[in-house]
């Protein structure tokens, strides 16, 4: 099958390089013609572990290829994704323009029938409005053809994202006409014949489970940070109410991690979105907007705890340990770091830090501050002549930390774990003044 997929960032670069893997014949379409040059010389655009060489693979065997062609990109393929940014707006709803102006182009260039399936998380009625706008430009152009919008949306997992989009828990169809489904069901043939699980159902329901989904983890990482401060203050471990909260099947271990808040290009922009999605309808999201208040007082929280147990850190050196909003990605859109850094910075603070994959986004990012921020060559170089430890990102490479050595560079011993890394490493507080996040000092 030819598949056209617009947009190749995070979700299209992806599904572009794996629906190739699948063997059909697709083409990744962006307009950054830098981006569509490097993908040809296999230069990504992003850090994601394996898209390298499912990308590499699929060119070199000519099932995958770039353009910044649309014209050609909607005429020479029978379905189109849209895989375009949906950035939230100031008031926290989901900018469709970029979404908007592919279906626009997809209706000026198509004469005949198409498939054309919104990748991007996008609020409910976005289908709808996809081809509202299709049906005006063939009405401007006088051409009469057929053509189905279906809503399939995306569950993956940034630094995960190959395995996620290749092993899915389920596929979602959301869609208008039998025709449309059992294109969907070739798309993803490969899937469907491995017994992955298909959910089939109208285009609104499907623009909905992934905010809902999304939502949910959100509400539930809230939840437990709220628990940690909560075992902070009587002498709880939140690592073990976790643990037996996670033994309940109707609850499961996953996303119960107390740590320094959420971040990254789904939560955030997420749980906004629906928030005014609801307020649209006339309905309020509370446990949302909850989760939403939750998260930021989180990070404020964490910056609290380092200033209570240190004092005054006007003049301290503080070594920060990552800087992405999770370990295995480049991404830093709403990471812990952007709030935590510049609020140790206006107290006085000096920055040290290291990130595997973070600095070419912070020095953007941050760049308000960099006067007081050094970017270091790793964590031992970020600990000489530091006041502080502070572990913002769970790299696995912070896992094997030599703590010995860390101590010696330092000037001081404060050691803040705000991923609970080092959790149950007793020795740990025999080196340093440990605090993790809701377990014992």
């Amino acid at each position: 099958m030819k598949i056209g997929v617009v947009g190749s960032g995070y979700v299209g670069l992806v599904a572009g390089a794996c629906l190739a893997d699948f063997g059909h014949e697709v083409t990744c379409m962006d307009i950054d013609e830098k981006k569509i040059e490097s993908l040809k010389n296999n230069i990504m655009p992003i850090y994601e572990p394996g898209l390298d060489g499912v990308v590499e693979r699929n060119y070199r065997y000519g099932r995958l290829s770039f353009t910044t062609d649309m014209e050609e990109t909607v005429k020479n393929n029978d379905v189109i994704f849209i895989a375009v940014g949906t950035p939230p707006k100031d008031d926290g709803s989901a900018d469709l323009q970029y979404v908007l102006a592919v279906a626009k182009e997809v209706g000026k260039y198509m004469d005949n029938y198409k498939v054309v399936v919104d990748k991007s998380t996008v609020p409910v009625g976005t289908g709808q409005l996809v081809k509202k706008t299709i049906a005006g430009e063939l009405e401007k152009r006088g051409v009469k053809t057929e053509f189905d919008v279906v809503s399939n949306p995306e569950f993956l997992r940034e630094g995960k994202s190959i395995h996620d989009f290749t092993h899915p828990d389920r596929i979602v169809i959301g869609c208008e006409s039998e025709k449309a489904a059992e294109i969907m069901k070739k798309v993803y043939r490969v899937l469907y014949i491995n017994n992955t699980p298909f959910v089939e159902t109208n285009i609104e329901t499907a623009e909905m489970i992934k905010y809902a989904s999304n939502a949910f983890l959100a509400v539930k990482i809230s939840f437990i940070n709220e628990m940690a401060l909560l075992a902070e203050k009587v002498g709880g471990n939140v690592q073990e109410i976790a643990k037996a909260m996670g033994m309940d099947g109707r609850i499961s271990p996953k996303f119960l991690h107390a740590g320094c808040g959420y971040g990254g290009s789904c939560f955030p922009k997420d749980t906004s979105a629906i928030v005014d999605i609801a307020k649209s309808h006339g309905t309020e999201m509370k446990v949302i907007k909850s989760a939403i208040d939750a998260n930021e007082t989180q990070k404020m929280k964490m910056v609290e705890k380092i200033t209570s147990a240190m004092g005054d850190i006007k003049g301290k050196t503080i070594s920060v340990l990552g800087l992405t909003f999770k370990p295995e990605t480049d991404d830093m859109r709403d990471a812990p770091s952007l709030v935590i850094i510049p609020e140790l910075i206006k107290k006085g603070a000096v920055i040290k830090t290291f990130c595997p994959q973070g600095f070419k986004e912070a020095k953007w990012r941050l760049e308000k501050w960099n006067g007081a921020i050094t970017y270091c060559n790793d964590s031992y170089e970020t600990a000489k002549e530091s006041d502080a430890v502070v572990i913002l990102t769970e790299w696995n490479q912070f896992r094997g930390l030599d703590l010995e050595k860390m101590l010696s560079l330092m000037k001081d011993n404060y050691f803040f774990d705000l991923r609970n890394v080092y959790a149950k490493d007793n020795g740990i507080r025999d080196l340093f003044k440990y605090q993790g996040v809701g377990v014992p000092l």
